[in-house]
This record gives structure tokens, sequence and C-alpha cells, in this order.
């Protein structure tokens, strides 16, 4: 039986609840391994900020009204979702594990692993907070440094540097009593900057080094790859809500008026602005009109993203990576619409910059809306939670294929060689997910 042909059909649904909106989006892979979206509900979020559930009733109505149009247009009714949870709460840490072998002649095995990567979430963290992601950087067994994989090797100390992602428990349980409120059950939670990587990062950039920006409405998320692993990750606490702010207190119009401004004619980059156009916004009741230069506005918005990247550049200096990022940077995020934006962040930073589009991995016959860098974290929840699915249903096939297979490999003296190289491994960046599953579902209320 060949494992890694197992393929899963089962669909999978995803909130991502956001400062700017909630979406929910239902999908599956298909035959050619490709993500089929059957049904999106996108609806104004209003109880959300910098990330974080701040009301639970306007929450709860908006995450039940984006569930609700989705289940429509999938013509399917939910039972359980997979969460995003984000917020200037997230913290990355850095940490360093060691284990000692009884037996230097024995292997290394996955339990040893798997041993190693459980003691880090018995370290102590300031009161309130939770280990979200526990991922391993690389390995070293006795005098033997930067190992991918340690499975297999003969040693007696293994060690490893781990980087750990923790958030508040707050932040979490509010989150799933809103999804509860509406009858459903969170099935398990994903770091949002990890899931928008995994929709708009090829293998390549992350193996070469890049650093993803996710620029949200509360929220800007930095996340570092190199050699294909986390390096480093950071929250700054700004995002497209406050360049909306700086536009509505210096031009001083209407919210409103501002994100409109913002959407339909900032830009990134004044000396970009060459026709300077006057856009002239209506006055209150009879009073004159407010006219208002491109080029101002573009100025605004220019001097609020310098101050984002500049806390951006400081973040990549801090994590050690700032000469390994081959690949540049990469912008998503309904912020990285905002014209020219690639532009200032290659001046700004000195490295190459893209905007990345969340549809390398969908199936044909997507909505056009879907190729937005707005939907980036939604579509990369979906695409980690079915991983998730397949990774379960892979490792229950061999859990059966072991059962009906162990009576036979007791008996015989020695097991043919073809026999143990058909035996699937898994590895433990994939046991990753299992954890993190596990944690959320696991977790007593009474530690809340």
């Amino acid at each position: 039986m060949d494992f890694d042909q197992l393929k899963t059909s089962e669909l999978a649904i995803v909130l991502d609840i956001g400062t700017t909106k909630v979406c929910a989006i239902a999908g599956r892979k298909n035959e050619f391994d490709k993500i089929e979206i059957l049904g999106v509900g996108t609806v104004k979020s209003e109880g959300v900020s910098r990330g974080v559930v701040a009301n639970i009733d306007k929450t709860v109505k908006a995450i039940k009204d984006a569930v609700e149009i989705a289940e429509r247009n999938s013509q399917t009714k939910f039972k359980e979702v997979h969460v995003g949870i984000a917020g200037q709460h997230i913290k990355s840490h850095h940490h360093h594990g060691l284990l000692m072998r009884d037996d230097a002649n024995s292997e290394i095995s996955m339990a040893d692993v798997e041993k190693l990567i459980k003691d880090m979430y018995k370290i102590v963290l300031p009161p309130g907070d939770k280990i979200l992601h526990v991922i391993p950087q690389e390995f070293t067994v006795d005098d033997e440094k930067d190992i991918v994989d340690p499975v297999g090797m003969a040693g007696v100390r293994l060690e490893a540097n781990f980087h750990i992602i923790t958030g508040q428990i707050t932040a979490s349980k509010n989150i799933m009593r809103c999804v509860e409120k509406i009858g459903l059950e969170v099935a398990d939670m994903t770091l949002e900057p990890i899931a928008s990587a995994k929709a708009v990062l090829s293998e390549e950039e992350k193996e070469a080094g890049v650093a993803l920006i996710d620029i949200g409405g509360g929220t800007t998320d930095l996340t570092i790859f190199q050699e294909g692993i986390i390096r480093h990750t950071a929250v700054i606490p700004f995002g497209g809500n406050i360049i909306t702010k700086d536009i509505w207190e210096g031009c001083t119009v209407m919210k409103d008026q501002a994100e409109k401004l913002k959407v339909k004619f900032g830009s990134a980059l004044a000396d970009e602005v060459y026709d300077n156009r006057i856009i002239t916004i209506p006055g209150f009741r009879g009073r004159d009109p407010k006219e208002i230069s491109e080029k101002n506005l573009a100025k605004i918005i220019q001097a609020r993203l310098e101050e984002i990247f500049d806390i951006i550049l400081w973040e990549i200096k801090r994590s050690g990576y700032e000469n390994k990022l081959i690949a540049g940077i990469v912008l998503t995020g309904g912020g990285s619409l905002l014209k020219n934006i690639e532009l200032l962040a290659e001046y700004h930073t000195g490295l190459i910059a893209r905007r990345g589009l969340p549809i390398d991995q969908l199936a044909h016959g997507y909505t056009q809306n879907l190729a937005s860098p707005i939907y980036s974290t939604a579509i990369g929840l979906l695409i980690s939670t079915l991983e998730n699915m397949e990774l379960k249903e892979r490792t229950e096939a061999k859990e059966v294929y072991d059962i009906e297979n162990e009576t036979e490999l007791v008996t015989e003296d020695e097991a043919p060689e073809s026999k143990g190289e058909s035996m699937h491994k898994t590895k433990w960046m994939e046991k990753l997910f299992i954890y993190t599953r596990d944690f959320f579902e696991n977790t007593p209320d009474s530690e809340f």
C-alpha cells in the first residue's frame, strides 16, 4: 500500500477572523492535487481590534453571517471549522533543547525527536501565555551540527534549536467562544502568518531566504524563511487602518471617505504621482466641497508605510538574516494592494520585492475576487487544513496497515529489505501540525 498516493476529497472549512473582514471558505482537493473552492463568505468585521476579539457579540454576528453565506454557496451545513489566530499578543522565542540517550549504538528514532519537541511545551512562560507552535530549526547529534533530520543516525547527545511561537490564552479562548456561540466546533488553530506563507510563497523562495510581509487591517505580520524553515516571526501593531486614520485626520474628512481615498487614489510613493490630480469631496449640507491633492495624499500614505518598513527592517536585522534573504520580500494582505508599494519596499529596505497572490494551488474555476492578497490568509488556512487532514488520514491508514501486518512482522526471523523500505516514515515537520491540533483539542477549560 503506497501511503503517499492517498488523497482526500473531504471538505474543509476555514475561518479568517480579521480586523477588517471575517472570511469563511469551504474547499477540498481534486484528483490533480489542486484546491477547489466550493463556497466563500466575506463580511465586514466590527468586533475585532488589531487581530484580537474586542466585542464578542459583534464578532459572533460577523462569523455567523460569513458562515451562512459560505454554507449557501457550498450547499453544505458546517459542523466544525479550522480557525486562524493572529494579533499583537503573538510573540516568538528561541530555545535550545537537549536529550541524552541511553544507548549510543542504537539509531535515533522518531520517538526521540518527538520527545525533544514535546519537552519544549514544558518551558516556563509569562502568566497567561501558551505555546502555539514549536518549530525545529536544526539538530545536533553529538558534535555533528546543522542536521536537518537526525532520524536514523547514531549518537548519545541529541540537541536542537527551536523557534517557539506563543500567544495569550484569553485571545484563543475568545475566538473559540465566538465560534461555539453559533453552534460550530473549533477543530484547530493555525498562526495566520504561517498560513499566508503556504498560499503565496514558493518552495524555492523559502529555501533561498525570503521575508513575507502580510499587511492586514490592524497588524503587519513578518515571517522569515531560510533553507525552507521558519527562522523568525514578528507582529507589528500597525496596518492599513492606521493609514486610513492618518488620511482621516490629515485631510479632515470622514472615516469612510478616508478609506475610499486610500483604496481608489492612494499611492505608496509620492514621487511616482506625476499628474497630481485634484480629488473633490462633497461638503456637508451645502458647504463647499473639499479639494485634496493626489500627491499630498500619497505623502501621508508614504510617511506611515516608511515607519512600518523601518520596524520591519529592524526586525529583519534583529533576526540575523538580513544578508541571507536572496528572494527578498513578498508583500501580501489587503495593505499590499496600494499602488507602488513594491517600489517603496525596495527603496526603503534595499531588498527586491513582489506582491504575493494566493492562486498557485487553486484549481481552475475560482472567482476573480479570490485572486487578491486580501484572501492570502484564508486560502493559506485552507491549504494548511487540507494538508493536516491528508496527513491524519495517511497516519491512520499506516496504523491499520501496521496492525494487519503485526503478526507477520513478529513471526518472521528477518523482514525482507524491500518490506522495510516500503514502511512509511512520517517526518518530524509533519508531526508539528498534529501537536498543534492536539494542544487545542486537549486543553481543559480549567487552564483558561
